[in-house]
Order: C-alpha cells, then structure tokens, then sequence
C-alpha cells in the first residue's frame, strides 16, 4: 500500500513533537526512531509520486504528439459536401 508523503509527513511531525516532550527515555527513543522512519516513507513516496507525475505528463505528450492534426488531414475539410460519399 503507497500511503501519500502528506500523511507521512504528519505522521513523522507528530512523532517529533512527542519525542521532544516525553518524559521518559524509552518513549523518546521509540517516537525518535518512529519520527525517522516515517521521514524515509515521506521521502519515498515524495520519490514515488513525481515518478507518477513525470509517466503521466510523458504519456500526455506523447499521445499529443501521436494524435492527428486537423490542418493536417486535407480529407476532413473538403469544398464538395459529396465527398467520402461516392460510392455510395
């Protein structure tokens, strides 16, 4: 499951505020230790969402690239009404 780096970046705020007023020494090394992990989560799915952003901007341009100029297609726009229609 790919959490979003803002939960992770909260998640890792909350775990530092906890460690900067926790009383004891054990609950301040676990919410230290917390605080960093979520700080490496946060960083890899920052790394993971402008991935998904860069394919997604890729594919756009490519496929605006591979569509089909109307002013290049001289068989869309034509003078004669009839045209496309003679065998009919």
């Amino acid at each position: 499951m790919n959490l979003p780096s803002t939960l992770c970046r909260a998640q890792e705020a909350f775990h530092r505020n906890r460690a900067a007023v926790a009383l004891l020494d054990n609950v301040r090394t676990i919410a230290s230790g917390a605080a960093i992990a979520w700080e490496r989560e946060a960083i890899a799915a920052e790394r993971r969402e402008l991935r998904n952003i860069r394919a997604a901007s890729l594919a756009a341009i490519a496929s605006a690239q591979s569509a089909v100029p109307v002013e290049d297609d001289g068989w869309l726009f034509s003078e004669n009404p009839d045209r496309g229609f003679e065998n009919d």
